[in-house]
């Protein structure tokens, strides 16, 4: 595998929710793991706030390589289904572009037939989507890139 490829696999790897894959080919070996970083435990905030995005380990032949993501990011707080607009064909909550402020829904998840509307965490602007109309997510799994305000 040439540098390129291995930074290629890297960037796809980091806009995925895989949190570890490995590659055999021969006797090379390439390996991605994904690991939450470790917090210090503090008193439950009044409303409950997601982590930054972890650092990426990669081992490529037994070494180690660390790189770090500082996109910011809107997270999905909980599982389940995520929808984009309130129903079918109705307009989305956000957009690219979009400058949402503290407490705006951008999404919908629905968990166990319950429609929940997620809220932006901070003022920010939308720069990327992350995730597709009707996708099913995980705790935590980032949902927006956005650029903080």
């Amino acid at each position: 595998m040439t540098r390129d490829e291995i930074k290629e696999l890297m960037s796809f790897f980091d806009e995925t929710n895989i949190n570890k894959i490995k590659i055999k080919d021969g006797d090379f070996v390439i390996e991605l793991e994904k690991h939450e970083p470790c917090e210090q435990i503090a008193p439950a905030p009044a409303c409950p706030t997601i982590p930054a995005p972890a650092p990426i380990n990669v081992v490529v032949n037994e070494k180690t390589v660390t790189t770090s993501t500082a996109t910011d990011t809107l997270n999905a707080p909980m599982v389940g289904t995520f929808y984009i607009a309130p129903s079918p064909g109705a307009p989305s909550f956000v957009k690219v572009g979009q400058t949402v402020k503290k407490g705006d829904t951008i999404g919908i998840i629905e968990a166990m037939k319950i429609m929940n509307e997620i809220e932006a965490e901070f003022d920010c602007r939308i720069t990327k989507a992350l995730i597709a109309d009707g996708q099913p997510v995980e705790f935590g799994m980032a949902l927006f890139e956005v650029e903080k305000l």
